[in-house]
């Protein structure tokens, strides 16, 4: 099963929701603006994917700048923990499948987590092609 963790507030979110509903395949929307994160459940996801929470961080239209977390000398323990209190800091989609864990920007950079591709040609929002079988 696909899971992605998604704000429905963002464009790349819902163009990978649009891609990943195009597989016909089971999968799991995650709204984690509305259920937060938990540690252990970060740490796993960033272990899967290869990221830190720096690498993780939403530096633009997030709280980063606010919080002070955007100097080079804030440690990942700092971060993580800012992400607790503010699950917003997550850049998004973070997608989960049989075949890996991504941070999924661009939007594009999903499709090889899909089990099954789409049959048909999928756009992004601003009309662009974002997949074609």
């Amino acid at each position: 099963m696909i899971v992605i963790h998604h704000n429905r507030d963002c464009g790349t979110s819902r163009n990978v929701l649009r891609l990943i509903e195009a597989t016909g395949e089971p999968f799991e929307v995650v709204d984690y603006l509305r259920e937060g994160w938990t540690r252990p459940q970060l740490l796993g996801l960033f272990a899967a994917a290869g990221l830190t929470p720096r690498a993780a961080l939403r530096e633009t239209k997030s709280p980063a700048e606010a919080l002070g977390l955007l100097d080079p000398a804030v440690d990942e323990e700092k971060i993580m923990a800012a992400m607790l209190q503010h699950p917003v800091l997550v850049n998004r989609p973070i997608v989960c499948s049989p075949l890996g864990v991504r941070l999924c920007r661009p939007s594009s950079s999903a499709i090889d987590l899909l089990p099954v591709l789409p049959g048909r040609v999928i756009y992004d929002e601003s009309g662009e092609v974002l997949f074609a079988p």
